[in-house]
């Protein structure tokens, strides 16, 4: 059953959550992540191994933080896309990349409008447990970067051993810092339940090394609670 609750929501529900919750997006990934957020950001953009003049496709891009770190990395010569299926998460992006080597580009990331092999490397963060089909998404991520590039998948994770602190913090506190904050309570009860579905780090490289990549790695952050996996087209 399709429910906030069980972290699962037709495609065109989450895209409607993820434009209301827009202009609050920033400031509750402060809170919930305890400022640590930009740096697992920053991780995923090393992690997709680009030099200058490479081209990124950043995924679920929301504000483009992440977009932000990789155009750093890649520098004027460059190039990064960052795609969204949320308008208004575009639209609040669009200041923060003026000047920037990077393209704002609504879209949908089981779809991807590109050809095969476009991209030296892509990055998604923090979106990957919202695709309506885990493996089609993958699969397209791999589709459109060149053999030998990285995916890079950043997300949420709930580690056995800290179970009860996971449910306190995301079943509890996060749904009413959602409405204190924005009053959308309801938005950050479906958020942690779709953590809670999501594959743990082994099932996810699994999953990776079936959409046609090697060498996957994956580290943890914050006691287990966040994980980025990464590996290389074949």
């Amino acid at each position: 059953m399709m429910t906030k609750a069980t972290g699962t929501l037709p495609a065109v529900e989450v895209c409607a959550m993820f434009n209301r919750l827009a202009p609050r997006y920033d400031r509750m990934n402060r809170i919930m992540s305890a400022g640590l957020d930009g740096r697992w950001r920053r991780a995923a953009a090393a992690a997709a191994d680009v030099a200058a003049g490479d081209r990124v496709l950043d995924c679920c891009t929301g504000t483009a933080d992440l977009a932000l770190d990789l155009a750093s990395r890649v520098g004027p010569a460059g190039r990064v896309v960052a795609l969204d299926f949320a308008e208004e998460m575009l639209a609040l992006a669009r200041p923060k990349v003026l000047g920037r080597p990077i393209d704002l580009l609504q879209g949908d990331a089981l779809d991807l409008p590109f050809a095969s092999n476009h991209f030296d490397a892509a990055t998604v963060g923090f979106g990957a447990r919202n695709f309506a089909d885990l493996d089609l998404g993958l699969a397209e991520l791999t589709r459109v970067v060149r053999p030998g590039g990285r995916v890079v998948v950043l997300d949420i994770t709930v580690p056995r051993h800290l179970r009860a602190l996971y449910g306190t913090w995301f079943d509890r506190v996060v749904p009413g810092l959602g409405r204190l904050v924005g009053s959308d309570g309801a938005a950050y009860q479906y958020l942690p339940a779709s953590a809670k579905r999501f594959p743990t780090p082994p099932a996810l490289a699994a999953h990776l090394a079936a959409a046609g990549l090697r060498s996957v790695a994956w580290r943890t952050f914050a006691g287990g609670m966040v994980a980025l996996h990464y590996g290389r087209v074949i």
